[in-house]
């Protein structure tokens, strides 16, 4: 490769501490010769990545073996012969207990979101949560509902439901039953669910994982803080005790609010007083209470289990339904439902809702999962999550569940409790099987106002992301206007819209971000072979006649036009007096015909150039044959391999070819140049 050499100290130097020194405090003076990409290429061997199918096809058949399969598709295969009982057992068991005591409040309340009695809310805390033991991969989760989930369950049926079930005094058997022409709202329900896990298994078998992307950070924030106040919203009516006309699906928390001031001379005194008492007690102790025992055991307190128990006394005793009107939670069918198969005519036209509620939970529970798999130290396969979401969810709509998704507040309970493995989700259904075999009916009586206390509270997490707003602010101001995008789309108009608003700016941002390249005019640094941006570093200076002109981002059919713009105004082949003003149209500038007298080399640095298609190299071209024709050398540098590899195919497929001179670096272009104007020089002979 070339005749080079390197010539170090003959002693180094160490410092105080006894290290070498810093390799900023050493010089190092490497000799090669200068180098054309081609010839590079000749001496380095450099040849195509040659992959036949057939090795393709071996590759894909070794690593897909039926053992290494059934391996990475049964993760309880890996982790459960190899569990810790000395080490892990007792943590498991206390967050598995705590969790238990979390999912029936919990459970309850999020299921009057999803249009369904409570006692779905419990069956989505065992059946969809074991079969995720199996297929899942991160053990810190807490599978199960999710206030925005089922928020979004409920949407789809109130639209494809018959209407609303009858929660309080009737049987779900029952109630389906009465319903011989229509969908009621759990056969709506559990068809949704079959469609989500419908689509996130197909999602799987396509390795198509990194989907979640999609969705990036402040689009999820906007998105989960606008749909908690479409929660709130949502329990406005139980928290005050007042009846509300059914409102449209769009412009709904809009209306609400409005109902509910119209409607506030009919509120219920006593709903509202015992609201206001849960509201009070349950954030006292999040705010006082919770951090002064976790400092002092792992277990918290179970205030919100606490809530519905001392509730369904007082409503016992008092008679609250009687004697004040409240609404209550109604009939508990104890044991475990009978399966049955969601009417899967339904399918067709809930499909896209469906997509839309496997997004947003796929991408939520992904989140929960990294954030503690970075914590830990282990990986989470984002494939595989999708199998595990989508076994679970199929297998759970036999049993009329709704959408499962990971909690926030339960996740992080559950992994400050000490959970270490899946034992953790085990522990906690075997509890939940006891109260759906035993306990359910003692809830019967409890008044729906303290499950709609505990909803409201609960929302505080999300509704604090509203700082985030600022965060995004100074980070970016375009993904600060995705944020608020999607925030006010969600909240004025629906869900569904927002979140379709959200991505549309998430996109446009990545649109705009491509439209605005960071590009600048390099210059060399002192006598190094360093080229740096001549407006961020003093030292760096042009070198005479010669204009480096640096791109970094993607040369492409969107981006062709800006670039060659750009690349003009930089070297000053267009005048302007706003060089950096890339909103500017080109006809704002005047073309400098004489730049050939100021500027003989233009040389493009391409060390940052990512992917150059087709129309991006006939951009190129098109600028090389405006320079060449001003009699203005150009020159390529950095170029990567598929860059230059995309050159040569349009080269053998185009009349016009680009014909450039090459060099792997600029330092090589500037030297090549200087050689080239050496030669140029006409020799002077002096007579004597």
């Amino acid at each position: 490769m070339g005749n080079g050499k390197e010539r170090e100290p003959e002693k180094e130097k160490l410092n105080p501490s006894g290290w070498p020194q810093t390799p900023s405090s050493q010089q190092f003076n490497v000799i090669r010769r200068v180098y054309h990409q081609d010839v590079l290429n000749k001496d380095a061997d450099y040849h195509l990545p040659d992959k036949p199918l057939s090795y393709t096809a071996k590759k894909a058949v070794q690593s897909c073996g039926f053992g290494d399969c059934l391996l990475n598709s049964l993760p309880i295969i890996k982790w459960l012969p190899a569990y810790k009982p000395k080490t892990d057992l007792i943590g498991d068991l206390v967050a598995g207990a705590t969790t238990a005591v979390m999912h029936i409040p919990q459970g309850m309340a999020y299921a009057l979101l999803a249009q369904v009695p409570p006692i779905i809310g419990l069956y989505m805390a065992f059946f969809p949560v074991l079969v995720y033991v199996v297929f899942g991969t991160s053990p810190h989760v807490s599978m199960g509902t999710f206030a925005v989930a089922c928020l979004m369950a409920g949407k789809v049926v109130n639209e494809h439901a018959a209407h609303e079930l009858p929660i309080n005094g009737t049987d779900i058997a029952e109630a389906t039953l009465q319903m011989t022409s229509q969908y009621s709202n759990v056969q709506v329900l559990s068809t949704l669910t079959f469609a989500v896990g419908i689509i996130q298994v197909m999602m799987w078998v396509l390795r198509l994982g990194a989907v979640s992307t999609l969705l990036s950070e402040p689009l999820v924030s906007g998105f989960t803080t606008a749909a908690s106040l479409h929660v709130l919203a949502s329990q406005v009516k139980d928290l005050f005790g007042i009846r509300l006309p059914k409102l449209g699906s769009n412009y709904k928390v809009v209306f609400t609010v409005i109902e509910v001031f119209k409607n506030m001379s009919n509120l219920n005194w006593a709903a509202l007083i015992i609201s206001f008492i849960t509201c009070l007690v349950i954030s006292l102790n999040n705010e006082v209470l919770k951090p002064w025992v976790s400092k002092r055991s792992r277990i918290p307190v179970p205030i919100e289990l606490m809530a519905i128990v001392i509730g369904t006394l007082v409503s016992k005793f008092v008679d609250l339904k009687t004697n004040y009107g409240l609404s209550l939670v109604g009939t508990i069918p104890t044991g475990l439902p009978v399966p049955e198969v969601p009417p899967m005519q339904l399918l067709p036209d809930i499909a896209l809702d469906a997509f839309t509620i496997t997004m947003v939970t796929y991408t939520i529970s992904m989140s929960m999962s990294l954030i503690f798999a970075a914590k830990e130290k282990y990986e989470v396969d984002a494939n595989q999550e999708l199998l595990a979401l989508g076994a679970s969810n199929m297998f759970g709509a036999f049993f009329t569940c709704a959408p499962m998704c990971a909690s926030l507040s339960r996740s992080y309970i559950q992994y400050q409790a000490g959970g270490k493995t899946g034992i953790t989700s085990m522990v906690s259904g075997a509890l939940i099987l006891c109260v759906l075999l035993w306990v359910g009916p003692f809830f019967e009586l409890l008044p729906r106002c303290v499950l709609a206390s505990i909803i409201a509270v609960s929302l505080k997490g999300m509704f604090m992301q509203v700082a985030e707003l600022a965060k995004f602010w100074r980070l970016s101001k375009l993904d600060a206007l995705v944020w608020l995008a999607t925030f006010l789309t969600t909240v004025l108009i629906d869900i569904d819209i927002g979140l379709g608003a959200g991505l549309l700016a998430a996109v446009g941002a990545l649109f705009v971000r491509s439209q605005r390249p960071y590009t600048c005019l390099l210059g060399r640094v002192l006598d190094t072979d360093l080229y740096l941006d001549i407006k961020r570093y003093r030292a760096a200076e042009e070198l005479p006649g010669v204009k480096i002109f640096h791109y970094c981002g993607g040369l492409n059919f969107a981006s062709k036009n800006l670039f060659r713009e750009t690349l003009f105004r930089k070297i000053g082949y267009l005048k302007g007096t706003d060089e950096d003003n890339l909103t500017n149209k080109s006809e704002s500038y005047e073309w400098d015909s004489t730049l050939g007298r100021k500027i003989n080399c233009v040389i493009i640095d391409a060390t940052a150039l990512s992917y150059v298609d087709a129309p991006g190299i006939k951009s190129l071209l098109s600028a090389q044959q405006e320079l060449v024709s001003s009699h203005i050398t150009v020159l390529l540098a950095g170029a990567n391999g598929p860059v230059l590899e995309m050159i040569e195919k349009y080269n053998s497929l185009e009349s016009e070819q680009l014909q450039v001179e090459t060099f792997p670096t600029v330092h090589d272009a500037v030297v090549y140049y200087k050689m080239l104007e050496i030669k140029k020089e006409p020799t002077i002979t002096i007579a004597t």
